[in-house]
C-alpha cells in the first residue's frame, strides 16, 4: 500500500512541476510576443511619419511652384500696365491735351 500511495504522489509531484514549467514558458513567449508586438509597432510609427514627411515637402514644394507662377503673372501684369499708362499718355499727346 505504501508503495502505490508513494507512486501516486510522485506522480501528482511530477506533474504539477511539469505545469509549473509548461506555465514559465508560457510567460517567456508571452513576454516575446510583447516585444515582437512592440517592435512592430514602432517600425510602423516610423514609416507613418516619414509618409507624412514626404507628402509635406512635396505639398511644400506644388506651394512654391504656384507662388513662382504667380509672382511671375503678377510681374507680366505690372509691365502690361506700364504699357497701357505708357500708350495713354501717348494717345493724350495726339489729342493735344
Amino acid at each position: 500500500m505504501k508503495k502505490i500511495m508513494l507512486s501516486l504522489i510522485a506522480g501528482i509531484c511530477l506533474a504539477g512541476f511539469s505545469s509549473l514549467s509548461f506555465a514559465d514558458e508560457m510567460g517567456q513567449m508571452k513576454e516575446d510576443m510583447k516585444g515582437e508586438t512592440g517592435q512592430m509597432k514602432e517600425d510602423m510609427k516610423g514609416e507613418k511619419d516619414k509618409m507624412k514627411k514626404d507628402v509635406k515637402s512635396e505639398k511644400d514644394k506644388m506651394k512654391a511652384g504656384m507662388k513662382g507662377k504667380g509672382d511671375a503673372m503678377k510681374q507680366k501684369e505690372e509691365a502690361m500696365k506700364g504699357e497701357m499708362k505708357g500708350m495713354g499718355d501717348d494717345m493724350k499727346g495726339m489729342m493735344g491735351k
